[in-house]
Formats: C-alpha cells, sequence, structure tokens
C-alpha cells in the first residue's frame, strides 16, 4: 500500500524492499520509517 502522498516510484520501490528484507508488510514498513523518520527529526541530537 503507498501512502495517499505524492511519492516517486523509486522511493516506493526502496521501502518495498526494506519490507521484503525485514519480513513486513508494506504498511509496516512505511509506518516504520515514519516513526524513526520522526524521531530523528525531532531529536536531532540523539544517535
Amino acid at each position: 500500500m503507498r501512502p495517499n502522498i505524492n511519492i516517486s516510484h523509486t522511493l516506493n520501490g526502496r521501502v518495498k524492499d526494506y519490507a521484503e528484507q525485514q519480513d513486513m508488510g508494506l504498511e509496516e514498513a512505511y509506518q516504520e520509517i515514519i516513526e524513526r523518520g520522526l524521531e530523528t527529526v525531532e531529536h536531532p541530537d540523539k544517535s
């Protein structure tokens, strides 16, 4: 499932590849990636 946002097919493909590598569904992969990204943006000093 691709979120209802304008992202490239290349980026969507990368998320699909990640989901496959992690043995998870596409929706779960998007959620994880978005949550990690938000954490990084909200707390840039954390490593």
